[in-house]
This record gives structure tokens, C-alpha cells and sequence, in this order.
């Protein structure tokens, strides 16, 4: 076996692999591989070499259809005022971002050649030379400037006017070179500037209904709430560009319905499917999943400045009294990773795997609810279905509860108003909160001491403190050193428990090769229209 197959060289093996791509069939391709001089006991390993280099190599042209679920008359082509998934998918096909993401959650340069900084307070930003939008005017600094400055406008309405407030200076150098100048150091900018907001548009834009960027794709039809069409750009900076010639995205709110136009092949992909949808797909051939888990999750929270979160056993037995396994089994038919009551998940880099979540233990729950004096009493905790799963959650810990003479009082209350009335109010209510790209954002955003979403009004100087340090830090080790920390005290000390990370699954027809998981979220971080291919 050994003289024969050494005499196969790596051209037979592209002659294989294109003889799969025209639809030659097993039988067919063993016997070529014996002509060529492969032993037969060897053309299985040769025959799965070619299949996999066949599967991994793009396939280039097709129309591509594909269904989210959320849509709106308000629909948008401006990436600073995008706000659902359907806005998300467009802008990151018709634009690019100085940075973007990879499946490792790690940030690479994307409109930036590269961006450098001593000081993690003034950045440096160089452009790659020789992008063109779709109109055919060359990418230069000004577009730069004029994208940025819009996020700090108050009458343009940024989404993340919020996040941009901590830039105070944005200039142009040369036409290849912006310098950019926060107020507090932060070495995260780069990570930031990965955001779907911060997509480069043409300087002096005020019609965004044309879509004109330098991204992957131009705009055929763009209807508001209804649907989009868009084409490849041929002069897309990109070796070789998108794989389709074309894509239509719309959205059909109702599950069931998406799941259907998957099934009868009027879309190749279904967005964000409920696991009750995704035991029918399982159950027809031709059809596959995409499970991304990129750090969304629901979470119990129970405010400390009052009762009874003011008594720290009472949180700590709520902590053991949280069965995480049955959460993922049973309430989430396991779409979703066990979680360690912090928000930093395994999709980010700064991840704290050595720390564990607590184990379900309702002896040691009683123990503390003894100690807290509150054993017997009965306990509100307040439920919605805007929080996904939290009042299937809330039945399990009020189960969990009657096990030890604890008692619960379910309070569901409707969606509207839920998030104006509840939230942040309720002394034990749930939360929902979406993946955020940076450690510094998640932890600014929901436990500083001065955070606008601080759930459980968790306060920690020395927490403070370290957030700060650690943002202003350009030394990696340094910061996931801090960060690790942190993440252990907002375990211990802070009164959200935070039981799973939650799945988001995309269900895609077997023909659409090419889908990876993202840290921004399902659909590839919604930019799976410039990498995914339609098999011949």
C-alpha cells in the first residue's frame, strides 16, 4: 500500500476533489484513484482528504435567502442608529469596521492597517490604502472622522452615543491616518471599534437609504419592515470577495413560520430558532444547526440596599438553591453553558475558567435562609416572559424552595412595561441582558458603583477600582489577572446569580456551508453574508 500511494501527489488529489464537485460518484472516484496508483485500502483516506478540502473550499455564486426574526417600518441602513438584528445583518454587508471580531473573539484589523497607541489614552490609526465605496470614492481619514463624530451628535441618535462619550478628540493626520483621544485611558478602543455601530460611512452622508459603503455587497431593493435585496461588490477590497452573487434578508416573526419556510426550502436559513423548533429540524434530513454562545443570558437578581437582599445569606442561599444543570436541561433543552453568576462568558478572552459555579445544594441553601431569619417566610419574585425562560426558572427555585420549607411567591407579570416597571426596581426580580464585546463594558454597564444597569446595587471601591486599572492597562496579563478577579468577587458579593449562558441556534439548510460561530452573537455576528457559500 505504501509504494503505491506514494505515487499519488497532491494534483491526483485536486483531480479528485473536482471530480466530487461535479457529482462523480464513489464507485467513480475509487476507480480513479486505482488507475492513479492508490491501493483501495488507502482510497477511503484519499477520498476523505478530498471530501473535507471540498467542503472547506467556497463555492462561488448562487442567490442566498435568509430569515430573522425581527423587523420594522423603522428599519435602518445608518449603523449608528441600527437597534435590531434585521438593521445588524444589512450594515455588516454593505459596510466594513476599522476592527471586527473573529470566532475567537479575538480583534483583528478590518478598514485598519493598524491602530497603535504608548499610552491607551491617544490612538493611532492607519488606513488601508486603496478601499473604495460602492460609488467609487476612495476610503480616506475623513470618512473616518465624519463616522466617528456622528456617535457623539446628540441629534443623530447613536445607540452608542453612550460608549463614544469617552472620545474627545478626532483628527485627521493625513488622508490615510485619524488619531483618536479618549478622556481616561482604555486599552479596549481597538475591541470597541468592533462594534456593529461603529461602521466606517462616506463623509457629509445624510441619505442612508442607498446603503453606500465599502462593504462586501451593494443595495438592489432596501424595503423598510418588508424586505432587502443586495448584490456582490465586484471591487470589494477583499481577495475575492463574497462568495454569493446575491442575497435577499427579510424577517418572519412567528417561529413556527420561519422553521417552515426553512423546511420547504423557500430560505436557506432560519434565524434564532426556539428548542421546541429545533426538534422538528433535527427530525428532517437535509437540515442542520448553529449554535452560537456568545454570553446572553437571563439572571435572578436580588438588590442588596433592601429586603431581602440586604441580608447576605439570604443571596448566598439563593446562590445554592439555583439547580444550573436543570436550567440547561430541562428549561432550555440544553442550549445554554453552565454560568458562575458573573457575565464574562467563555466567548470572551478574559474568561475566568477556574472559577466554578456553585453546585445545587438545597441543604446548604437552608442553612443560610436559617441564618438570614428568613426560613418560612414568603419570598415575591417577580417574572416575565421579557426575560427570556425567567418564569420557568422562577417555578424551579419555588420547587426547589417547598423541598426545605422555603417559600416562594411567583409574581408574572406582563412583557409591556416589564422593563420600565420592574427592572432594576423589584427587590428579587429577573433580568435579560445581551452579550457586550469587552469585559470593561459589561462590568461599567452593570456593576460599578455608578452603573446606569446596576441589577442588584452591587458597590465595591476596591471593585471600582480595579475596573479602572485594568482599563487603562495595556499589559494582557495584567488585565485578565484583574479581570479574573473581579469576576470573582461579583460571584461572591454581588447579588445576581446568573445560572447559564443562553444559546442562540440558527437553523440553516444542509446546502449553506461556511457558518461559524460568533462572540457578537448568531448568524456569524450577523455578518454571514460576505463568508457563507451555497453548495453546487
Amino acid at each position: 500500500m505504501t509504494d503505491k500511494i506514494t505515487n499519488w501527489n497532491r494534483n491526483d488529489d485536486a483531480m479528485v476533489e473536482d471530480a466530487i464537485r461535479r457529482g462523480a460518484t464513489r464507485r467513480e472516484l475509487l476507480h480513479m484513484m486505482l488507475a492513479g496508483g492508490v491501493a483501495l485500502s488507502a482510497g477511503g483516506l484519499v477520498l476523505g482528504r478530498a471530501s473535507n478540502a471540498v467542503a472547506a473550499t467556497p463555492t462561488k455564486g448562487g442567490h442566498l435567502k435568509a430569515a430573522g426574526w425581527s423587523a420594522s417600518t423603522a428599519d435602518t441602513l445608518d449603523p449608528a442608529k441600527a437597534s435590531l438584528s434585521t438593521d445588524y445583518v444589512r450594515c455588516c454587508a454593505l459596510y466594513n469596521r476599522l476592527t471586527f471580531l473573529n470566532k475567537d473573539g479575538i480583534t483583528q484589523m478590518e478598514l485598519a492597517e493598524s491602530i497603535k497607541t504608548a499610552d491607551a489614552k491617544v490612538w493611532t490609526v492607519k488606513l488601508r490604502s486603496g478601499v473604495t465605496f460602492h460609488d467609487g470614492k476612495t476610503l480616506s481619514s475623513a470618512d473616518v472622522v465624519f463616522s466617528l463624530k456622528r456617535h457623539l451628535d446628540p441629534d443623530v441618535g447613536s445607540k452608542v452615543n453612550s460608549i463614544a462619550k469617552q472620545i474627545t478628540g478626532i483628527k485627521a493626520v493625513d488622508p490615510l491616518t485619524v488619531e483618536i483621544t479618549l478622556a481616561n485611558p482604555n486599552a479596549d478602543l481597538p475591541t470597541i471599534l468592533a462594534m456593529h455601530h461603529f461602521m466606517i460611512v462616506q463623509d457629509g452622508t445624510t441619505d442612508f437609504s442607498k446603503g453606500i459603503g465599502t462593504g462586501a455587497f451593494k443595495v438592489e431593493t432596501f424595503q423598510p419592515g418588508v424586505k432587502s435585496v443586495f448584490v456582490k461588490n465586484p471591487d470589494y477590497f477583499k481577495a475575492g470577495g463574497a462568495n454569493i452573487d446575491s442575497f435577499e434578508y427579510f424577517a418572519i416573526s412567528d417561529d413556527t413560520a420561519r422553521v417552515n419556510a426553512l423546511l420547504s426550502g423557500d430560505v436557506h436559513l432560519a434565524a434564532s430558532i426556539t428548542p421546541r423548533s429545533m426538534k422538528l429540524v433535527e427530525s428532517q434530513p437535509g437540515f442542520v444547526l448553529s449554535q452560537t454562545t456568545s454570553g446572553n443570558y437571563t439572571d435572578l437578581n436580588i438588590r442588596l440596599d433592601m429586603e431581602p437582599g440586604s441580608k447576605a445569606d439570604f443571596v448566598q442561599g439563593m446562590k445554592y438553591l439555583i439547580n444550573r444543570e436543570q436550567i440547561k436541561k430541562s428549561v432550555l433543552r440544553g442550549l445554554a453553558e453552565v454560568a458562575n453568576d458573573q457575565p464574562i462568558s467563555a466567548a470572551n478572552i478574559y474568561h475566568n475558567a477556574e472559577l466554578k459555579a456553585k453546585a445545587y445544594d438545597p441543604e446548604k441553601a437552608k442553612f443560610h435562609f436559617e441564618k438570614s431569619g428568613l426560613l418560612g417566610q414568603s419570598i415575591p419574585i417577580v417574572a416575565s416572559d421579557a426575560a427570556t425562560a425567567s418564569v420557568d426558572m422562577a417555578t424551579l427555585v419555588q420547587q426547589a424552595g417547598s423541598e426545605i420549607g422555603m417559600k416562594f411567591d411567583i409574581q408574572r407579570v406582563p412583557s409591556d412595561g416589564y422593563w420600565s416597571n420592574y427592572w432594576l426596581k423589584a427587590p428579587v426580580h429577573f433580568g435579560n441582558i445581551n452579550p457586550r464585546p469587552t469585559a470593561d463594558i459589561l462590568f461599567s454597564l452593570l456593576y460599578a458603583s455608578d452603573a446606569p444597569w446596576n441589577e442588584s446595587h452591587y458597590k465595591s471601591e476596591k471593585f471600582d477600582k480595579m475596573l479602572v486599572e485594568a482599563r487603562g492597562s495595556l499589559d494582557e496579563a495584567q488585565r485578565k489577572a484583574i479581570y479574573g478577579e473581579m469576576q470573582v468577587m461579583v460571584a461572591e458579593e454581588a447579588g445576581t446569580v446568573i445560572p447559564v449562558y443562553i444559546s442562540n441556534v440558527d437553523a440553516i439548510s444542509g446546502k449553506l456551508k461556511g457558518l461559524e460561530a460568533n462572540p457578537l452573537g448568531g448568524q456569524m455576528g450577523y455578518a454571514f453574508a460576505e463568508y457563507v457559500w451555497l453548495e453546487a
